[in-house]
């Protein structure tokens, strides 16, 4: 067993010790979603004041409004009754160091993890690789804050989205902790009456 295994289910074995939280209810208590980032430094439940049950929290690299991040909103507001979404990027955010092309070349030359020095990044390993890399959109970031605004734009515009319910677009600082609003993609993504 790896020690990061052990360790999880250590862990777990003293979470459910004491669980008291197996009757909440499937819907979110606080009828709202986050689309966020997976970097292990952003904490939704601390930065949104959540507890379990409050909202639902989707995350992708980059906190980007995929085919699937929308899929998940459209089942959170449809089937289970959220109300708001939250749109949250963040400073720091490794989808700003590299292109759609070079992870597809990275891709092409080797499957092993890269590595990044001031150059850039690097593969570290010996192929094969593969050319598969091409066919996915990588949902780079050039521009934090356009990306947020693309984002709220793109989930906006989207058919299965109803007008009614209200998009926030904010980038959560690495540094403070603070979430700071991008004014432009909340007035996007404003709800019609």
């Amino acid at each position: 067993m790896s020690q990061t295994l052990e360790e999880v289910l250590n862990a777990n074995a003293a979470y459910a010790a004491d669980f008291d939280k197996g009757n909440l209810p499937m819907p979110p208590g606080r009828h709202f979603a986050i689309l966020t980032c997976m970097d292990a430094r952003l904490d939704p439940a601390k930065y949104a004041g959540l507890a379990e049950g409050d909202a639902h929290v989707i995350r992708n690299a980059g906190g980007r409004a995929s085919d699937d991040a929308i899929r998940s909103l459209v089942i959170s507001y449809k089937l289970l009754g959220t109300r708001e979404w939250f749109v949250v990027h963040h400073t720091d955010c490794g989808m700003e160091t590299f292109t759609d092309e070079m992870m597809r070349g990275l891709l092409a030359s080797s499957l092993k993890t890269a590595s990044v020095d001031a150059s850039g990044w690097h593969d570290s390993g010996e192929g094969p690789g593969s050319s598969e890399g091409n066919y996915v959109d990588w949902l780079t970031i050039k521009d934090n804050a356009q990306s947020v605004v693309e984002d709220v734009q793109r989930i906006r515009r989207h058919p299965l989205v109803p007008g009614d319910i209200p998009i926030y677009g904010y980038i959560y600082d690495v540094r403070t902790g603070k979430l700071v609003e991008v004014p432009e993609a909340t007035r996007i993504g404003a709800a019609s009456a």
